[in-house]
């Protein structure tokens, strides 16, 4: 299929992308890896009159730790994320994320930020990033503002994102000493699949065998958005870790999903995956606190 016509912008810094959309506003789309928005307007779902890629702006591709926080340009790859040392040391639930998105080719092409902004219900990246409780940076030429992750993505496709703004970057703070996380994907195939669930954990224990004093565990493909489950977090904190336990917080997940029935499977179905890889997600995050 032939694409439809546009203008190209090729801006080379954050600044100039910025003016271009502030100029051209809802006439515009931004172009990163352009595995979704390429693809949207070969299918004639999108139209821009103007696309504007950030690919030529180095420091959107940047990942970089500081001070305690990792920050991760909107335009990195996933397979540079997937490989990155400081996401393996400390954030292996968002590498497992990375490393499963799509396939090699696409991991070579895919970038976070446009998986965020796509806001797709089963897409990887947002559950674990929300399960490390991540925030976003939103810039356009009049300043900048710094969104919680849980607070971007509004509904399938649908986002905070003003036409002026771009995502410059994804922001995690280091966790906690005594703390796990595991990221699991159920899919009917190993590459190129679309998730029926995903499931992202996160905890922090008192110590050695202590008590668990903070969790998460963030849900897609069970929803419009990806969704945090209160009941498995008031399970789950100030509790010694079991089986046991794992077992009742992925109960309580299941009972906070919201999956419907597709073509894919049933939810009735995608509710008992819930249970079952939040149990073993856990049972992951508490190896890895174990393992300290």
């Amino acid at each position: 299929m032939l694409l439809p016509k546009f203008e190209f912008h090729e801006p080379e810094t954050v600044e100039e992308a910025c003016r271009i959309l502030g100029e051209l506003g809802e006439k515009a789309k931004t172009l990163a890896g352009g595995t979704d928005l390429l693809v949207n307007m070969k299918k004639k779902l999108l139209a821009p009159e103007h696309v504007v890629s950030l690919d030529r702006i180095a420091s959107l591709a940047e990942i970089d730790v500081s001070n305690g926080t990792l920050k991760i340009g909107a335009c990195a790859k996933a397979a540079d994320i997937a490989e990155s040392k400081a996401v393996i040391k400390e954030f292996p639930a968002l590498q497992t994320g990375a490393s499963k998105l799509g396939s090699p080719l696409i991991r070579n092409l895919a970038t976070i930020g446009g998986n965020l902004v796509s806001a797709r219900p089963a897409a990887d990246f947002p559950p674990p990033l929300m399960a490390y409780g991540a925030s976003v940076v939103l810039r356009s030429g009049t300043g900048q503002r710094t969104v919680a992750l849980s607070d971007f993505i509004e509904g399938p496709g649908q986002t905070v994102l003003l036409p002026e703004e771009i995502l410059e970057a994804v922001l995690l703070e280091k966790p906690e000493a005594y703390s796990g996380s595991a990221y699991y994907k159920l899919g009917i195939r190993e590459a190129l699949e679309i998730s029926l669930v995903n499931i992202a954990v996160s905890i922090t224990t008192d110590g050695p065998g202590g008590a668990i004093k903070a969790g998460s565990v963030v849900m897609g493909s069970v929803g419009p958005t990806p969704l945090l489950s209160p009941s498995a977090e008031k399970v789950l904190v100030g509790e010694k870790p079991s089986e046991a336990l794992f077992l009742a917080a992925g109960e309580a997940a299941a009972m906070d999903s919201k999956p419907i029935d597709d073509f894919r499977a049933s939810a009735g179905y995608k509710r008992a995956m819930v249970k079952e890889l939040t149990k073993r997600a856990l049972l992951q995050a508490y190896e890895r606190v174990c393992s300290e």
